[in-house]
């Protein structure tokens, strides 16, 4: 089964330097489980990011992997966090 854990974090101003180099040092060095790992950063708003955490694994984990939890911790504590699991439907739309 392939998932995407979506981890959106809106920060109360800029982004400091350390987050973002927290959050691109764990795409630079991988982590264990996540097939794939890609940050976004919203195009109007530079206080609003989102991680996406690619999975495929037999069983869903419905409230998140624990990687999943511990960044949505830990990102807690520079603003708001919204953290959710997500099923692939179809490979892709044409």
């Amino acid at each position: 089964m392939k998932w995407i854990e979506i981890i959106k974090l809106r920060t109360a101003g800029g982004v400091p330097e350390s987050l973002k180099d927290f959050l691109s040092g764990l795409l630079k060095n991988g982590s264990p489980g996540p097939r794939e790992a890609k940050l976004y950063r919203h195009a109007a708003w530079e206080t609003d990011w989102s991680l996406h955490l690619y999975w495929e694994s037999e069983e869903l984990e419905k409230d998140g992997s624990k990687l999943g939890l511990r960044l949505s911790q830990t990102l807690a504590e520079f603003g708001l966090v919204d953290h959710s699991i997500w099923i692939e439907e179809s490979e892709s739309i044409q």
